[in-house]
């Protein structure tokens, strides 16, 4: 009779254990995704907002800044119950880049974007810090898949743009764009509705227990630093890069949008290659490696005056960068930060994203020069390399 009724219960918690869990696997890719496709959104529409708008290189600039502005506000305000915060992201997106859509001029453009940044703030932020707390067996390897359906929209955004707008008018298809964050509002909804808010196994990883200490102050601002300096870094290569294949690659509009979306592949399914290579070697020394070769591919992008080297180094930035995400957040979820310091250390980035890419522009307006621009992501390499050598002292190394 006992056997039986110990056997009952250990069927009962398998269940429970294996129960879907609210957000779901498929429904974290889908919404990375949809950051991914908004991330990397102005980039290849940027020159049709230019002539549209009549905007000049700082202008354009602004229209980043409203958006990462936005991502790094809601980065900072992610809640302790990170379902929630997903929900109020793929919301946020729905209204601002449906807004975006709408909107008549640059100024309202700006509003719409910030609205849409702040989605992409709640959805980047809370994603990964569930991912982190699922996964924490190759904690790296496991986010660095989960970011590849980031890449992923990214690389859609330039594949979609170059495909879509010579048959539809830009209006249509970022309505369409916003519609797809309604179809996530939807969904998380039935599955926050199934859930039954108790640990769970989700695809035979345990969800991590251990106490949520807090990052020291040294390992705060490293971190965050790390953030500043590679969202800035990204932002402005994939945000400038259509722009600047267009004047120095000799080549339409369209091809110089293929250029774009040549950097989010190699991003894309060098994410992949890092998932694999991360089972393998550990995660400061894949970090440091892709520092190293994506400042000698950003400045070798500077000094190229022809469509074939800008698209090979454009390849090779991909490829040279999809490690250093998955690696830094890594490294911070092991030194276990509590949900709101995560959430402000991944928020950070949009502050380099939305001020990076507005100086290039108005160092590029200044100078009447786009390739002298590039000093600035350089730079950020460069910066990313020497804070990578000289890591503090892990937070946690006496537990």
């Amino acid at each position: 009779m006992i056997m039986a009724e110990m056997q009952d219960q250990d069927a009962a918690t398998s269940r429970e254990r294996s129960r879907p869990q609210a957000p779901s696997v498929a429904l974290m890719h889908f919404g990375l995704m949809l950051a991914g496709l908004g991330t990397a959104l102005l980039g290849p529409i940027l020159p049709l907002l230019a002539r549209q708008w009549q905007m000049v290189d700082s202008q354009s600039g602004l229209l980043m800044m409203a958006k990462f502005c936005g991502a790094f506000l809601g980065g900072i305000t992610v809640s302790q119950k990170l379902n929630r915060s997903l929900l109020i992201g793929l919301l946020s997106g729905l209204v601002g880049f449906g807004g975006f859509a709408l909107s008549p001029s640059m100024g309202i453009g700006c509003v719409g974007l910030f609205i849409g940044g702040f989605g992409l703030g709640q959805i980047i932020t809370s994603v990964n810090i569930l991912a982190g707390r699922r996964f924490t067996a190759h904690r790296g390897s496991a986010l660095s898949l989960l970011n590849f359906s980031f890449s992923l929209g990214a690389m859609l955004s330039a594949l979609l743009t170059a495909w879509l707008l010579p048959r539809f008018t830009l209006r249509v298809v970022l309505e369409d764009f916003a519609g797809l964050f309604a179809v996530g509002v939807f969904i998380l909804s039935i599955q926050m509705r199934m859930d039954q808010s108790i640990p769970k196994n989700i695809g035979g990883a345990p969800i991590e227990t251990a106490p949520k200490t807090g990052l020291g102050s040294r390992q705060y601002l490293y971190f965050a630093a790390l953030l500043v300096l590679y969202g800035g870094l990204e932002t402005c290569l994939s945000g400038w890069l259509t722009t600047f294949a267009l004047r120095y690659g000799d080549r339409t509009l369209a091809v110089s949008e293929y250029t774009t979306l040549l950097l989010w592949m190699a991003l894309t399914f060098g994410r992949l290659g890092a998932s694999a290579t991360m089972l393998r070697i550990g995660e400061k020394t894949v970090q440091r490696w892709s520092l190293a070769l994506a400042a000698i591919f950003t400045a070798a992008l500077a000094m190229s005056h022809s469509a074939i080297t800008i698209a090979v180094f454009a390849v090779l930035l991909g490829l040279s960068l999809a490690p250093f995400f998955p690696a830094t957040f890594a490294m911070l979820m092991a030194e276990r930060p509590t949900a709101r310091q995560a959430g402000i250390v991944v928020a950070v980035s949009g502050l380099g994203a939305a001020a990076l890419p507005w100086t290039m522009g108005v160092v590029s307006s200044k100078t009447g020069s786009l390739q002298l621009a590039l000093i600035l992501p350089f730079v950020a390499a460069l910066g990313l390399l020497g804070l990578s050598l000289f890591p503090p002292r892990a937070h946690h190394a006496a537990d």
